[in-house]
């Protein structure tokens, strides 16, 4: 197999836009460890449900926004993108939902499959 075609993959319907409201996700059983749809403010987004750090289920994490120094506020820092982050529940590793980074370990990053909505379907190539 050519990188090309590992790139493209197959497709995958995962779910209706309803079933995964904004700020909910869900768990798809697509490889070895699963793959976390999530609806972010309407923008659907996947990721693979492993983290780098110690095999933790990813997905079972929280997700929240990331903190930014922000000087008029008690503790000198604010959070922002709420949801935009998935935290691993084993050790609070942060990665991106978008682009599967994390600021921790940035070589460490995790993969993140397209997703497309196709009329009221969620379709991840994986």
């Amino acid at each position: 197999m050519t990188n090309s075609e590992l790139a493209h993959g197959r497709e995958h319907v995962v779910a209706t836009v309803d079933e995964i409201p904004p700020g909910e996700h869900k768990v798809v059983p697509i490889g070895r460890y699963g793959v976390g749809v999530y609806n972010v403010r309407g923008s659907f987004y996947a990721i693979a449900n492993y983290c780098p750090h110690e095999g933790g289920p990813l997905c079972v994490g929280r997700t929240r926004g990331t903190n930014v120094a922000d000087e008029s506020r008690p503790g000198g820092a604010r959070e922002t993108r709420e949801g935009e982050f998935i935290y691993c529940p084993w050790h609070q590793w942060g990665f991106e939902l978008a682009t599967g980074t994390t600021a921790v370990k940035p070589e460490w990053s995790i993969r993140t499959y397209p997703v497309r909505i196709d009329g009221h379907q969620v379709v991840i190539t994986a």
